[in-house]
């Protein structure tokens, strides 16, 4: 049976460490680390998300400010917010909830963002940082899956790594951070030929693909590394993610359950990315 990677625990000890580190660079600097969240719209899931991260920066001990937008908020009224946090010195990360209602440019929003507070990692310049493997942030939920493998004592470098998805936002930042980490890695995506063959090559597998219990056991190489990244939700209103639990974990040496694994992970990376903005925001000074 399959180690059950625990990403609550894993969690809450990095924000034990964080909230230590917070309070040290208050001691030395007098400067409390600032997190200012947008939202537009009254999206539930948003709404769970935003409030969420606000009870994170609470914990580590973080000022948060929040900003609830109504959904017909324009792209004027909106960009001059962003601007206005850009030149706040109290506000060392910016984070503009996603997605936006369909009238607003969400490229837009994000690119107004200034890098050095773009705790997403979602800006080009951060991206290309990224690439480059020069970076001060990592977008969240990938950052947060290399957390989980680090801390579970799971070797990377010249491991076969395969992740399913090229989104933006994880499966393309994902891959990289393996690269970096000296993994071989393969992106599959839907124009992938035959792709149970390709995924049952990994030591590592990573499913971000938003398509509940799509890898089953016949997927995977027995003895592999499972990271769902996933999350659904069934008819009867229970999670899930992309990866059938039931049938992998006899298979897989380690997995991440849903909920509970790397879920937990991404507001966890998100305060610590928002706690180097405030120590690079310190040295500037």
């Amino acid at each position: 049976m399959a180690m059950r990677i625990d990403g609550k625990a894993i969690s809450a000890q990095i924000r034990e460490e964080l909230k230590a580190e917070c309070a040290a660079f208050v001691a030395e600097t007098g400067v409390l680390p600032g997190l200012a969240v947008i939202i537009v719209g009254e999206d539930p899931a948003s709404q769970v998300y935003v409030r969420n991260k606000k009870k994170g920066c609470e914990e580590v001990g973080f000022f948060s400010d929040g900003y609830e937008l109504p959904a017909d908020t324009t792209q004027e009224e909106l960009n001059a917010l962003v601007d206005r946090l850009n030149a706040d010195e109290r506000i060392h990360g910016i984070l503009v909830q996603l997605p936006l209602p369909k009238h607003l440019n969400e490229t837009e929003v994000l690119l107004r963002i200034d890098p050095s507070k773009d705790v997403d990692a979602f800006h080009p310049y951060n991206v290309g940082k990224i690439m480059i493997g020069d970076y001060s942030f990592l977008p969240c939920t990938p950052a947060g899956v290399m957390a989980l493998l680090e801390r579970s004592g799971i070797e990377i470098a010249g491991k076969k790594c395969v992740v399913i998805g090229r989104s933006n936002i994880v499966g393309k930042p994902m891959s990289m951070l393996l690269l970096h980490a000296n993994g071989t890695v393969t992106v599959c995506h839907s124009k992938t030929r035959d792709l149970a063959a390709v995924t049952r090559e990994a030591d590592i597998l990573v499913v971000a693909i938003g398509r509940a219990d799509f890898v089953t056991a016949d997927m995977v190489k027995p003895g592999a590394v499972v990271i769902d990244v996933g999350m659904n939700r069934r008819a009867d209103g229970k999670l899930t993610g992309d990866v059938d639990f039931a049938s992998v974990e006899p298979v897989a040496s380690a997995i991440t359950p849903v909920p509970g694994g790397v879920g937990p992970m991404t507001i966890t990376m998100l305060l610590k990315n928002t706690l180097t903005a405030a120590k690079l925001a310190s040295l500037k000074k």
